[in-house]
C-alpha cells in the first residue's frame, strides 16, 4: 500500500481535472449550452461570439499565505483581510502553502482532507457574514443583502491548496472548472513544491489561476532553481480541451491568468544593506534588486508578467508570533540567518484584468505575511447563450436543477463547520 502510495506520487496519479472537491457537481450547466439550435452554423462557435458579444466587468479578490503548517484555530478571524464587512467581490480565489508541515510523511503519504475542510469552513462561514463583523451595523447590512458564495473549485496538493468561491448568482455561468498538478519538489516531481492550478470559464471567457510554492534559498544562483521551477509550471500544466476540443490547454492559452503563492525570489543584497533599507523603508531600492522583479523585467519565463506597485514591507522571514524580521537578534550558532524578502508574490499576465490594490495582512501565524490583490476582470458574454441560459435556469426549471444538489450525506466535503481567522 505504502510502495504504491509513493509510486502514485511520483507519477502524479490520481490528479485528473475532476478530482477535486466543489459545493456542486462539474458542468451541470453545460447541458444547456449543447442546445440544438447552436449545431447551425450560423450560430455557432466563434461567428456568434463575434457578432453578439457584450462585456461585463467583475471583482475579483486574490490572496496567497504560507501559513508554515499551522491549522487555524478557534479564535481565527478573516473578516479583516477578506474585507468582508464593507465590500464584497464577485470571485474569490485564495491560495495557501505549507498548510501542512512539509516532512516526509506529508510529502509521501496522503492529503489531509481534513485541513482543507477546516479552512474551506472558515471561509464560507466569513463569505456569507454569518461571523460578527466589527460594526454591528455593517454586519446587518450584509446580512440583509443575503450574501451567499458556492465553492466551484478546492483542491490540494501535499502543503499547496487552493480555494475558488463565487458569487451564487455567478454559478450557473461558469463552466469546465477543472484542475492541473505539477510537482516540482524532490526527485523534481513530488508536491512539496509545484503548482496546483484551475480553469474554469465564467460566460465565455477562459480563467486560469496557478498558486504556487517554488524552490527555496537565499544563496546566489538559487534564483535559478525558481525560475526553472516556474518554466515546469508553464510547461507541464495541462487541462482537458473539452468534448468540443475548443478549450485552453495550457495556462498561457487561457484569456485572464493570475499568478499567486510563495515564489520565495529574493533580493540580491548583502544581508546587512537588506536589513538597513528594511528598516529605512526604502521600498524601491530593495525592489531594484528583487530578483522577481529582475525576472518580470529582464528574463524569458516570466516576461510579459505584470506586478503591481509594492508599497508594503518584505512579508518574509518573521519571528512566528512577532512583528520582528527574523535575525534580528544575535543568531544562535550554526543557525541559518534569512534576510528579509517579498516571497509572496501575485502577478497576472494578458489584457482583461485591471488591478486596483496590491497590499499585505499582519497575521501573525506564520513566519510569513499574507498578500491580497483586488481586480476588474472583463468578461465576455454572448447574447444569444445568454438569452438561452436566462431561459434555461429560470425558476420553471428550479425543480430540475434542484436534483443536482449534494446531499446532506457529503456536507463534510461541503465544509461546512465553524472556524475562525485573524489577519
Amino acid at each position: 500500500m505504502w510502495t504504491r502510495l509513493v509510486a502514485n506520487k511520483i507519477l502524479r496519479k490520481g490528479l485528473g481535472s475532476n478530482n477535486f472537491v466543489a459545493d456542486y457537481p462539474i458542468d451541470i450547466e453545460d447541458s444547456l449550452v449543447g442546445f440544438p439550435i447552436l449545431e447551425d452554423p450560423s450560430l455557432s462557435g466563434k461567428s456568434i461570439l463575434n457578432r453578439h458579444m457584450d462585456t461585463l466587468k467583475y471583482k475579483v479578490f486574490v490572496s496567497t499565505w504560507n501559513v508554515g503548517g499551522v491549522a487555524p484555530d478557534e479564535d481565527l478571524a478573516m473578516e479583516d483581510f477578506l474585507d468582508t464587512c464593507n465590500n464584497s467581490y464577485d470571485i474569490y480565489v485564495l491560495g495557501f502553502q505549507e498548510i501542512v508541515p512539509l516532512k516526509a510523511s506529508n510529502v509521501l503519504g496522503s492529503e489531509n482532507a481534513n485541513l482543507c475542510m477546516k479552512w474551506n469552513s472558515l471561509i464560507r462561514e466569513t463569505l456569507s457574514g454569518n461571523r460578527d463583523c466589527r460594526h454591528g451595523s455593517d454586519y446587518e447590512k450584509k446580512r440583509m443583502h443575503g450574501r451567499e458564495y458556492h465553492c466551484i473549485v478546492s483542491k490540494q496538493m501535499v502543503g499547496i491548496f487552493i480555494s475558488v468561491w463565487i458569487r451564487s448568482e455567478l454559478r450557473p455561468y461558469v463552466s469546465h472548472p477543472s484542475v492541473s498538478c505539477v510537482g516540482c519538489g524532490v526527485m523534481f516531481c513530488l508536491g512539496n513544491k509545484g503548482s496546483v492550478s484551475v480553469r474554469f470559464l465564467l460566460h465565455e471567457t477562459s480563467f486560469c489561476f496557478v498558486c504556487t510554492h517554488l524552490a527555496s534559498g537565499g544563496k546566489e544562483g538559487d534564483e535559478k532553481w525558481r525560475t526553472s521551477n516556474m518554466a515546469e509550471i508553464l510547461s507541464r500544466t495541462a487541462f482537458p480541451r473539452g468534448p468540443l476540443l475548443n478549450l485552453p490547454r495550457k495556462v498561457l492559452d487561457h484569456d485572464r491568468v493570475i499568478l499567486l503563492g510563495d515564489l520565495n525570489y529574493r533580493i540580491s543584497l548583502p544581508e546587512a544593506t537588506t536589513r538597513e533599507l528594511v528598516n529605512r523603508k526604502e521600498w524601491d531600492a530593495l525592489l531594484d534588486k528583487d530578483q522577481l522583479r529582475m525576472e518580470l523585467m529582464n528574463g524569458h519565463v516570466l516576461q510579459g508578467w505584470h506586478e503591481g506597485t509594492i508599497q508594503f514591507a518584505p512579508t518574509y522571514k518573521y519571528i512566528p508570533n512577532s512583528d520582528l524580521y527574523y535575525g534580528c537578534f544575535q543568531a544562535k550558532k550554526g543557525e541559518k540567518r534569512r534576510s528579509p524578502a517579498w516571497c509572496d508574490r501575485i502577478i497576472w499576465c494578458g489584457k482583461g484584468l485591471k488591478q486596483h490594490l496590491y497590499t499585505r495582512g499582519e497575521s501573525w501565524l506564520s513566519d510569513h505575511r499574507p498578500v491580497k490583490a483586488i481586480f476588474t476582470a472583463e468578461v465576455g458574454v454572448s447574447r444569444t447563450l445568454r438569452g438561452l441560459r436566462s431561459l434555461f435556469l429560470s425558476e420553471r426549471f428550479d425543480p430540475v436543477a434542484s436534483r443536482f444538489v449534494v446531499s446532506s450525506k457529503d456536507d463534510g466535503l461541503l465544509c461546512k463547520g465553524r472556524s475562525s481567522f485573524q489577519i
